[in-house]
């Protein structure tokens, strides 16, 4: 990639950014982080994300934008409407939809996201929704299958001593992470019905 172009880099949270930013690097390529990220709930948990994101990307030199929207009722009327399909049809395209719009603004070549690193993401439907997106509006999609170095940067996270979240951030996927959980009560008849 030529300094004559840029990447706007969604961005979900630090410990992901974290293998993305640095295989980047290694290819000479020095993104812009993109924060919009309205999905994520409670607000305590979207807070620390943004701020632990924050206080990376400092200490790294790697530059932030920051697009602030707790979206709790947006997100739920809008992921409701089809909750077993709420990330493809509503959350990737969303978040994504709102980083290729200030990417074409402010004169960004390309755009990719962390979202690639996470091998609990639906990896082909994201990628179909970025290359749509780049489609429609002109601005590239950069591709990387980041999730070879999963492993390698979520452990390097955890020696840098960031927040490592549970679940991917909708309200959903917090039920979903306590699942097996609340059957095993159930089961157990630690819960009165």
């Amino acid at each position: 990639m030529s300094e004559s172009k840029s990447l706007l880099l969604h961005t979900c949270c630090a410990p992901c950014s974290v293998y993305c930013i640095d295989s980047l690097r290694k290819e000479e390529i020095e993104p812009t982080v993109f924060w919009y990220n309205p999905n994520i709930h409670p607000y305590i948990e979207y807070k620390t994300r943004r701020d632990c994101l924050k206080g990376y990307l400092k200490s790294i030199k790697v530059k932030g934008i920051f697009k602030e929207n707790y979206g709790l009722d947006e997100f739920c009327k809008n992921a409701i409407k089809d909750l077993e399909n709420r990330c493809v049809k509503y959350c990737y395209r969303a978040r994504l939809s709102e980083t290729v719009k200030f990417a074409k603004e402010n004169g960004y070549e390309f755009f990719s996201t962390t979202l690639l690193v996470s091998p609990y993401q639906k990896h082909e439907e994201l990628k179909a929704v970025c290359e749509e997106l780049a489609e429609l509006s002109g601005v590239k999609f950069l591709y990387r299958d980041f999730r070879v170095g999963f492993r390698e940067g979520q452990k390097k996270a955890r020696e840098l001593g960031m927040y490592m979240q549970k679940y991917c951030g909708c309200i959903f996927s917090e039920e979903e992470r306590y699942k097996k959980q609340i059957e095993k009560d159930l089961q157990s008849g630690l819960i009165e019905i």
